[in-house]
């Protein structure tokens, strides 16, 4: 099994940042991918940002030029830096991985959620 752990959420005031970071552990082979998803209330669960194993990025139209997504792959942890929030990007953040594990079977695993609250 996987195990993720998110940390960064908080209180922000409109224009300010956040980093979120989510570290993933288990008996991990490697990282397909990994990344960011948020849920506002009242919407459906949408993707932020994510980065697979070989590197490619994608975001979310809504978000691109504000929010970067980076990897340390010797510590197996995603970060989430979000810059210029709006109150809009008022939400639950998600961190989410597809993992190959050292048996080879392929595990989907969530975090628990950070809330994300942009005032103003």
């Amino acid at each position: 099994q996987v195990q993720l752990v998110e940390s960064g959420g908080g209180l922000v005031q409109a224009g300010g940042s956040l980093r979120l970071s989510c570290a993933a552990s288990g008996s991990i082979l490697i990282i397909n991918a990994m990344g960011w998803y948020r849920q506002a209330p009242g919407k459906q669960r949408e993707l932020v940002a994510a980065v697979t194993s070989g590197g490619s990025i994608n975001y979310a139209d809504s978000v691109k030029g504000r929010f970067t997504i980076s990897r340390d792959n010797a510590k197996n942890t995603v970060y989430l830096q979000m810059n210029s929030l709006k109150p809009e990007d008022t939400a639950v953040y998600y961190c989410n991985t597809i993992a190959t594990m050292t048996d080879l079977n392929a595990l989907d695993a969530w975090g628990q959620g950070t809330l994300v609250t942009v005032s103003s």
